[in-house]
């Protein structure tokens, strides 16, 4: 066992052992003690870098502006009947630049959505799936709309490059749109983007969400994902309906049944699968843990039920630094 692995379930055992500390904190104090200069000083230094990039291409007002850059680190502890136990860490951030918004805004990002696979890899976003390869990062400049997306199509265009050798140049645009339908509590907001990077060709995604919130707690929604890359020249579509409860301030449960398909000419089901992810905030909105079991049918294995588990903890530094 590695010892980020070892990390995480030593952190995921005190969700019991937190009665000696405050209600934002599943953590005892001297784990406490120990994570928080790290994690200042981590969250200062990308606080610094984003805002001194941000002053470099925005304006004067970079140091009082809120900056939503992060840096994410994660563990994963992974296993499935039949396939035994796996580990994945992952790494990823993105740089905010706020104010260069109102002209071309620069953005830098690792792992872009391009890059995560298919729809039956990334499933139901229960794995991060994060890269760690630093090839998969871009950097560009994009032209943001000042439109409200419930009155107006929201779109973005955005040109740049994959960090690689030969350098890999993409152009990209996204639009997105909220709708409420009639009167009453139903919305349906649609994500769309397409793509084109030299070395993997035409990606195209539209993701459809409509639900409605059931009570003060719990929200139900249906989402369509349709998806199309030209190096696999599938079309997939992805179903999936779910709640999502909130049980108290730091944790809330999905509750989610998921279909995933290929192919317009010779519709298939590859796989579909039932699934619960609990989040818990563990401590003070920078640290979280899921748990997330789930029952697949896959296509591959004749749809006999096969049953999986993930666990994951992740950490986030924030360029907003928290006082606390």
């Amino acid at each position: 066992m590695n010892k980020g692995l070892a990390a995480l379930l030593m952190l995921m055992a005190c969700y019991g052992h937190a009665a000696d500390v405050a209600d934002d904190s599943d953590l005892p104090q001297w784990t406490i003690d120990r994570i928080t200069p790290v994690h200042e000083r981590v969250s200062r230094w990308v606080s610094s870098t984003s805002r001194g990039t941000d002053g470099f291409f925005g304006t004067d007002d970079h140091l009082n502006t809120s900056n939503k850059s992060y840096l994410r680190l994660s563990q994963e502890l992974q296993w499935e009947e039949g396939d035994g136990f796996s580990t994945d860490p992952g790494i990823r951030f993105k740089l905010d630049l706020p104010t260069t918004k109102e002209r071309l805004r620069l953005i830098i990002e690792s792992d872009p959505e391009e890059t995560r696979g298919t729809l039956a890899d990334k499933g139901s976003e229960r794995l991060r799936n994060d890269s760690q390869n630093a090839s998969d990062t871009v950097i560009g400049l994009a032209r943001l709309s000042d439109k409200d997306w419930t009155r107006n199509w929201d779109t973005k265009f955005s040109a740049g490059v994959k960090f690689r050798l030969p350098l890999d140049p993409y152009v990209r645009w996204d639009a997105e749109r909220l709708w409420s339908l009639g009167n009453g509590p139903w919305q349906l907001a649609s994500e769309n983007r397409l793509s084109w990077f030299n070395s993997d060709g035409y990606f195209a995604r539209s993701r459809w969400d409509v639900g409605r919130p059931l009570d003060a707690s719990r929200h139900l929604s249906f989402v369509t994902n349709i998806q199309w890359q030209e190096d696999e020249d599938t079309l997939e579509v992805s179903e999936m309906a779910a709640i999502h409860h909130k049980l108290d301030k730091r944790s809330a449960v999905r509750y989610a049944a998921v279909l995933v398909g290929s192919s317009a000419s010779d519709p298939q089901i590859n796989d579909y699968y039932l699934q619960a992810l609990y989040r818990r905030d563990i401590h003070r909105q920078i640290l979280y843990a899921d748990v997330i079991p789930e029952l697949h049918f896959h296509r591959d294995t004749n749809y006999d039920p096969r049953w999986g588990i993930t666990l994951r903890l992740e950490m986030f530094f924030m360029g907003d630094v928290l006082r606390r």
